[in-house]
Formats: C-alpha cells, sequence, structure tokens
C-alpha cells in the first residue's frame, strides 16, 4: 500500500482531510484512536510501548475489517429485503468471508450477549477476565470482544 497524502502514514489522520475513496472524512471513517490504542495496551506488558504509526495502522485495519464484515451482512439483509443487521447477520458475514475459526466464541459472546450477561467481563467482576491474558473476554458494554491468545472459554 503507497503512502499518500491521505494515508494513516501521510499524516491526515485527525486533520479533517477527505479520504481518496468518498468524499467521507478519515476522522469519520475510522474508530477512534483512544479506543484502539486502548484494546491494543491491554494486550502489551505494562512496561511495553506502542508506535504511533501502529496504532494509526491498526486503525485503519481494525475500521476497514468491520466495513468488510458490515457490507457482507448489509448484502445479506438487502437479498432478504430487510432492514436491520443483526448479529446473525454478522456471523454469517464472517463464515461467508472466511473467518470460521471466530465462530465458535462469538457465537458464545452473541448467546451471553443476547442473554443479558454482560455484566463485569472487561473489569474482572465474574473472574472472567483475568491478567495472565488467556481466553477470550466480552467488553464491560457488550459490544466488543478482545482476543488475547489462542485459547477460547
Amino acid at each position: 500500500m503507497a503512502v499518500g497524502p491521505g494515508s494513516p502514514g501521510g499524516g491526515s489522520h485527525g486533520s479533517g482531510e477527505h479520504s481518496p475513496r468518498s468524499n467521507v472524512r478519515e476522522q469519520d471513517r475510522f474508530l477512534p484512536i483512544a479506543n484502539i490504542s486502548r484494546i491494543m495496551k491491554k494486550a502489551v506488558p505494562a512496561s511495553g510501548k506502542i508506535a504511533k504509526e501502529a496504532k494509526e495502522t491498526v486503525q485503519e485495519c481494525v475500521s476497514e475489517f468491520i466495513s468488510f464484515v458490515t457490507s457482507e451482512a448489509s448484502y445479506k439483509c438487502q437479498r432478504e429485503k430487510r432492514k436491520t443487521i443483526n448479529g446473525d447477520d454478522l456471523l454469517w458475514a464472517m463464515a461467508t468471508l472466511g473467518f470460521e475459526d471466530y465462530m465458535d466464541p462469538l457465537k458464545h459472546y452473541l448467546g451471553r450477549y443476547r442473554e443479558g450477561d454482560t455484566r463485569g467481563y472487561a473489569k474482572g467482576g465474574d473472574g472472567s477476565s483475568r491478567k495472565d491474558g488467556s481466553g477470550y473476554h466480552p467488553s464491560a458494554n457488550g459490544q466488543g470482544i478482545s482476543y488475547t491468545n489462542s485459547k477460547f472459554q
């Protein structure tokens, strides 16, 4: 990928410049860098540092991944004449796009989310979030999953 004025390496993040692919400002197209940084910091030792360029790269990749999966789910909904994308649509899109390895933990999380079981995951309130970094952990707000290694609960 070439580094140009509209790419993260070109320094336009947060400047309000428009993406070369559309008329959407990059700050509106990407997840907030503070959120990305917070998630990344959970995966490195307390003494570890993360370069700004690394955060920006992950920010773009994560945002692109979300758009990729969501557009596939949206396509399915359009074919079925529905306007709302739900969790099952996203799971279907993930499988369709070749992310089968993530299906079991995502189905598990979606089931627990639907049961209203989102208490204390990120904060370790129920013991499911361990400092040793094993397993997957739904976030406290029920909107994300943090993968810290290949062991899934």
